[in-house]
């Protein structure tokens, strides 16, 4: 092994686990003889679809070293054992069940469920938009598409690529920064998903602990409307999941929202705020129309504010605009592709007040002095 281009490699990541290369068992020899360094690299799996990008980021990363002028690249297969144990590895030496790392006492993962009373209103387009905003700011983002007879997230984040599996390990695939999981990977084409409640359960429960989600600083999950079983399921899962509630200005979509973040008052869960979504259209005199009315996200918030007994405040009011509609089409967030028009703003303002986290206190010294 060359030490010099061992150091280079180890600056190079791998893309679906984001972490060196080195570090993951991956490099099996590296070696530099008469300006020539040959690199021999184990894939996790065979017919890996990322393997061109590591590709192109050896060959860069070998050339930085002095006496390197060709790099020559040969790609193997983990055996079972080397999977096995970069498994036990990214689990942290555990061999045991997997768990739910965001259900973990220690966990310091923001977990947002973004719910609404019914379809239609908007909930996924508000999800995509919060994550690749808050991915934008440096934030490691996930998202689960736990709508699953809806899914639409993958689209909507422009993710192509499929799940890579590495023993009973799932890594998910990513997209402007943020790794995204859905049923949809799963199906063939656009198959329909026709499952019963404990299919559900376990589904969304696989998501949770098979997946490989590394260290997130947030995970958003699109739930599907109403207060069905996901939302029964969520509760169980994860208690400390914190719920936001997006509803459109009509007072008939209020209602229904109104009752979709009452259920917090089962789950004993967290409500973080409402978020009113179509709330104008800018016409092009400048003027504006309130296409569904006014009000609804208000009153939303005053409403559960007095149900829960805690201030459900109104995070922000999204305008209708036509390039959420495309970007949701094209797989490029509009606070990503026109972070400048005013509903990128809004939905930017929005993320904001979630990327502060609140710190735990616990084990943490307060710098007090005994009173003598």
């Amino acid at each position: 092994m060359s030490a010099a281009l061992m150091t280079a490699l180890s600056k190079v990541n791998d893309p679906e686990i984001r972490r060196p290369i080195t570090e993951l068992g991956m490099v099996s020899s590296a070696t530099v003889e008469g300006g020539l360094a040959k690199v021999h690299i184990l894939l996790t799996i065979a017919g890996c679809p990322l393997r061109d990008k590591l590709r192109e980021d050896i060959t860069a990363a070998a050339v930085t070293v002095p006496e390197v002028e060709r790099v020559d690249i040969e790609f193997g297969v983990m055996s079972s054992e080397q999977r096995q144990s970069l498994q036990k590895q990214l689990r942290g030496g555990a061999t045991a069940e997997p768990v739910i790392p965001f259900a973990q006492p220690n966990s310091r993962t923001r977990v947002y469920a973004v719910a609404s009373g019914k379809g239609g209103v908007g909930k996924s387009s508000v999800t995509v938009n919060l994550a690749a905003s808050l991915a934008a700011r440096g934030l490691s983002v996930g998202v689960i598409d736990a709508d699953i007879y809806g899914h639409s997230v993958p689209r909507m984040l422009g993710v192509e690529g499929r799940p890579t599996q590495v023993e009973d390990m799932i890594m998910p695939p990513q997209a402007h920064g943020v790794k995204v999981i859905s049923i949809g990977m799963f199906t063939s084409g656009n198959a329909a998903v026709v499952w019963r409640g404990p299919m559900l359960h376990r589904a969304l429960q696989q998501f949770l602990a098979d997946v490989y989600w590394g260290d997130l600083d947030v995970l958003l999950l699109d739930l599907p409307p109403g207060t069905g079983d996901v939302a029964i399921s969520l509760a169980q899962l994860l208690p400390n999941a914190e719920i936001l509630v997006v509803t459109t200005p009509q007072q008939a979509a209020a209602e229904v929202a109104e009752r979709a973040g009452a259920i917090v008052m089962q789950t004993h869960q967290r409500l973080v705020g409402v978020i009113e979504n179509m709330s104008w259209l800018t016409l092009p005199d400048g003027s504006t129309m309130e296409v569904f009315g006014s009000g609804g996200g208000q009153a939303v918030a005053e409403s559960l504010t007095r149900i829960t007994g805690g201030r459900v405040p109104l995070l922000g009011q999204i305008p209708l605009d036509t390039r959420v509609r495309e970007g949701g089409d094209d797989g490029t967030p509009v606070v990503l592709s026109h972070w400048d028009s005013p509903a990128a703003r809004a939905l930017a303002a929005v993320a904001d007040q979630l990327a502060l986290r609140r710190e735990s206190l616990v084990g943490k010294p307060l710098g007090l002095t005994p009173a003598r």
